[in-house]
């Protein structure tokens, strides 16, 4: 059975344990890498990971973005939303129908 996991600064994981994720609070990039790599390993089939984080790991998270699991979904931190996990979103979309059906024109 898969699992989901989240990642990121303590404060913007926090309340995931409550929904029966498991959570890996990590600040730094270097530990960030090889936690990820850990998780991966892990049969995690979704990955929630903030966007902060994930803006200083790019090209590890590059690594799994043509595999067919894990998922890793960027989700806004507690110091706010960069619009990073958005954009991912849109690209993903687009790359899949050819076409990016979620934009504001």
């Amino acid at each position: 059975m898969f699992k989901i996991a989240a990642m990121g600064d303590k404060d913007s994981i926090y309340g995931f344990a409550s929904l029966g994720l498991q959570i890996f609070p990590v600040d730094e990039p270097l530990a960030a890498v090889k936690l990820l790599r850990k998780i991966v390993e892990g049969e995690y089939a979704v990955i929630y990971i903030t966007e902060l984080l994930a803006s200083q790991i790019t090209e590890e998270i590059d690594r799994y973005r043509e595999l067919p699991l894990p998922a890793i979904i960027q989700i806004p931190g507690v110091k706010g939303n960069t619009g990073m996990g958005m954009k991912n979103v849109s690209k993903s979309v687009e790359q899949a129908v050819g076409s990016d059906i979620i934009s504001d024109a």
